[in-house]
């Protein structure tokens, strides 16, 4: 790696603190309170699907191994237990070991919320809500001090990639996988077969699971047809073996999650939140006994979070929202680094 000043960004760097500036407003309007939180934690949620940064914390004959936290999660759910209500964090996270692209770098910033007393797809409007907001700031002039002489925008970008923002383009996993991968419903929601179809279609799937197949198949075949017809597109309802910390439908078939996608460029997703700390604690254990198999770094488990659940998670969804990608969408630049005034790749 090495480090690179890139003050030719100046301009887009301008535009990342406009669309900050904008963001903080709405929340706060909306009633949603800015906490700041650690960066560094002693144990973690285990996810089988990332990799972590360890550390150690140092202090004469005392030593801790500490993590860089891949999200606010593990934080955000005990301020919620605790009462705080609707909340935000827009700061750093970490995610090692993934490939270095145009659109993810290993530290980045991560705009995560939650929201009580509504589902994943009652949140779902409140986010469009954000991206005309963002939009209209973006797109005021230095002219006009009044806002409502503006008439609110629902669209930004210039002809062929104008982007609407004022309905989603909604689509199942189910009905994207039909379309796009020519992977039906019962294809998909059975694992066996799913893998039998993967296969004929030349993926290799010695020691791949179900997940992993997945993932490849979303990446190559669906993600880059998503946000495609001048709206964003809104992908929801998974598979259950795709809930990680997501609430399963009433029948336990699909996980109510979802994820959107502008340009064929995943920004965020959402989900209901999982409440039940039983099975909350279930999958703690599997995903442990997976990072073990997968030979990632063997990090403490964060046994707390599920103690806070016993105390009573509210109903609630939470968002993840990749903050540079949003950028890079309402910029129009096609690479995070031309964001940044110093860079580290």
């Amino acid at each position: 790696m090495k480090i690179e000043t890139n003050i030719d960004n100046l301009k887009n760097y301008k535009i990342y603190l406009k669309i900050e500036q904008a963001v903080n407003e709405f929340l706060k309007k909306k009633g949603y309170l800015k906490v700041d939180l650690p960066v560094l934690s002693p144990a973690l949620i285990p996810e089988s699907y990332l990799e972590v940064f360890e550390t150690e914390f140092r202090y004469l004959d005392k030593r801790q191994k500490l993590y860089l936290t891949p999200s606010p999660e593990l934080f955000l759910k005990r301020l919620l237990v605790a009462g705080i209500g609707n909340c935000y964090y827009l700061g750093r996270s970490f995610r090692n070991s993934e490939p270095s692209s145009s659109w993810h770098q290993p530290e980045f910033t991560m705009l995560e919320f939650y929201k009580i007393g509504v589902n994943y797809l009652e949140l779902a409007n409140e986010i469009l809500e954000m991206l005309r907001f963002i939009s209209v700031r973006l797109s005021f002039r230095a002219k006009s001090r009044n806002l409502k002489k503006i008439s609110p925008l629902t669209s930004f970008g210039r002809n062929d990639n104008r982007i609407l923002f004022d309905k989603w383009e909604k689509m199942s996993v189910a009905e994207a996988f039909d379309k796009y991968a020519a992977i039906n419903e019962k294809e998909l929601f059975n694992p066996e077969t799913f893998i039998k179809k993967a296969k004929s279609k030349g993926y290799k799937v010695d020691g791949a699971t179900y997940k992993d197949l997945f993932s490849q198949i979303l990446a190559a075949e669906v993600e880059p047809k998503l946000g495609k017809n001048g709206r964003p597109t809104l992908l929801y309802d998974y598979p259950r073996q795709l809930a990680s910390l997501a609430k399963l439908s009433k029948d336990k078939k699909i996980a109510e999650r979802c994820e959107f996608y502008i340009n064929g460029l995943e920004v965020g997703g959402f989900c209901t939140e999982l409440n039940d700390y039983k099975e909350q604690h279930e999958r703690f254990f599997k995903e442990s006994k997976k990072r073990k198999r997968s030979k990632l770094i063997n990090h403490a488990i964060d046994k707390g979070f599920i103690e806070a659940l016993k105390y009573g998670l509210p109903n609630c969804t939470g968002a993840g929202i990749g903050f540079e990608r949003l950028v890079m969408i309402f910029s129009g630049v096609d690479s995070i680094s031309k964001l940044k005034l110093i860079d580290i790749s």
